[in-house]
This record gives structure tokens, sequence and C-alpha cells, in this order.
């Protein structure tokens, strides 16, 4: 975590020459967070290697969200070239070790979440974003027979897993009223802020957004990856968010689900393959117990049997040993 060379320089042509530098985090991708202070005032400044990252699909969500009143971290300053943005310090309120020291804030917290979520579905134009579609989705399930499937020795039935998920995408690929997706919305990517003009929730990591189905962000919430979100919140805020949405689509939800928990389980393991990050592996067993949850739905009948038929207990949930590497 040491900020790249030409971070000082950027700084001080904007205003923030002699700040101090201290790493804030990293994340699973390339880019690295730092804290920059200077008398009387924060900021965050955002390492994103142009060489892996652009800064662009950043800027301008953040300035979609913005602009509907959502509370996404400004931009005071921006070098594209260099891969360097300076942001509004949220401050270090961010919920997921929040919870862990106050849990009895987690209610609250999300049920505010949910209903930022309802808020967000209303706003119709998504016209700027690319399309959620059957293409990208059939792409990130691919993660699992491109990535586990491999590190485990197992030899899958890769044309059997595309027929199944091909067999149930049709639910959720084209949604009648697409809304804007964030991709990456669970505890560790939001902020409770306390700060006059910015609502109570501040939103980070969603640089990726698409539009898609409005149940996919849902699940990213209330199946998280790095958290247990007990069964009965998960059921509790199914049925907040039916009452404030005027409904749920629940076979929708389960499928996205699927879709999701199979994508991080592709991903975390090619973290610790392709990039050396084996500190996700322990999130495998989580992720599966959500994944075996969704898959006992009935809309979700073909992929559960590819998995009964491909994957077996012993390469499943606490049974996770990785191979070495």
């Amino acid at each position: 975590m040491i900020p790249p060379p030409h971070a000082p320089a950027f700084l001080a042509a904007n205003g923030w020459g002699g700040a101090e530098i201290r790493p804030l985090a990293g994340d699973a991708s390339f880019r690295r967070y730092f804290r920059v202070l200077a008398p009387g005032r924060t900021a965050v400044l955002m390492d994103a290697p142009p060489a892996h990252e652009d800064v662009g699909p950043f800027l301008h969500v953040a300035q979609h969200l913005i602009a509907r009143g959502f509370s996404a971290p400004r931009a005071l300053a921006e070098d594209r070239a260099g891969g360097l943005l300076l942001l509004d310090d949220f401050g270090d309120r961010l919920v997921g070790p929040l919870l862990r020291d106050e849990p009895a804030l987690e209610e609250g917290i999300y049920r505010d979440a949910v209903a930022l979520l309802v808020e967000l579905a209303k706003i119709a134009e998504t016209s700027g974003f690319a399309p959620y579609d059957r293409a990208v989705l059939r792409r990130e399930v691919a993660l699992f027979p491109d990535w586990y499937a491999p590190a485990l020795a197992l030899d899958v039935d890769r044309d059997g897993f595309k027929k199944a998920w091909d067999a149930v995408l049709g639910a959720v690929d084209s949604p009648a009223a697409p809304v804007l997706v964030l991709r990456d919305y669970h505890a560790d990517n939001i902020m409770l802020l306390d700060r006059p003009g910015l609502r109570r929730l501040g939103l980070l990591d969603f640089q990726d957004a698409l539009a898609g189905h409005p149940a996919y962000d849902l699940v990213s919430l209330l199946q998280d990856a790095r958290r247990d979100v007990a069964p009965a919140l998960e059921a509790a805020m199914l049925d907040h968010y039916a009452r404030l949405a005027g409904g749920i689509d629940r076979a929708a939800y389960e499928i996205l689900g699927a879709q999701r928990n199979t994508k991080i389980l592709g991903i975390f393991t090619r973290l610790w393959k392709r990039d050396g990050k084996a500190s996700y592996l322990p999130m495998q067993p989580r992720v599966w117990g959500y994944l075996e949850r969704n898959l006992a739905h009935p809309a979700l009948a073909p992929v559960a049997e590819w998995y009964a038929r491909n994957v077996a207990a012993e390469f499943r949930a606490a049974a996770w040993e990785p191979l070495p590497a």
C-alpha cells in the first residue's frame, strides 16, 4: 500500500500539496485507496492503475447517482490518464465492520438499505448503461467451470451447465422495466453517514453498474458473501421490500441469487489461483450455503440437477479445502 509515485504531484496540482497520504484499503480489483490529510480537511485518493482499471465508469455512475439525490463520493480532482481520483471522504463508518461492533444496528441499517433499492428502482432513466443481459449473466456463471471446477480437479459437463442456465435465465435477463443495478451492493460497500445534505447511506464500489433486474442488488445485499445474513433477517427484509415495492418476484430473486453465488465461487477461486489472493477462500462455505438455498427453489430445477450430477457434497460448503496453488 505505497502510493503511486505520481500521487504527490497530482495532489499538489489540485491544492493538496504537502498533504499526508495514508493507506486506507484495497479490494478484489487492482484499485487501492488512501486517505489524504491536510490541516482541517481530508479526502480519499483512488489509485486505479490504467493498465488494469478505468476511472471513467466510476465517475459516470457517481454523477448519475448524485444528480438523483443519492450519496456517492464527489470527485474533487481527476487524472484519468494516471488513474487517480481525489474523492469526498465519507469517513470510517463502513457498515460491515460497524455491525461487528454494534450488532443492534443491523435491522435498522438493512431496512434503510432495502428502502434505498426501492427508491433507486423508481428512477426509470437507465439509457446510459449497458444491459445486464443473458450474455453477461452467462459469461459470469461460466467462471464456475472455468475456475472453481479445475481448482478441485472436477471434470464437469460444461455443455450441460450452459443448457441448464439457459433454461432459467429467460425469467431474469430482459426485465420489462430495467433499473440501475450497482452489482456489488452489500455491507462492505455501504457507509453510514451523518452529514448535512447527504442521505444516511453512502454508496461505494459501483463502477460496474448495468441496467438490469431489480432483484439482483437485493440478493447482493441479503446473501452477502462477506458476512452472515441470518435467514430470519433475509426473510424479514424480503417482506419489507415487498411492502415498499408493491410485491417481489421471488423466483427471480432465487435465480439471480444462484447466478451471483455461482459467479462468486468462480471469482474467489480466480482471485486465489490467478492473483494470489487466498483471503477470499474462507468465504466459500458461506456462499455455498446461500447457493444451496437458492437451488431449492423450483425455478432452478435444471441448475440444481446439474449441480447434483457434477459437484458432490465433498466439494461443497465446509468441505472446501483448496488444492496447492
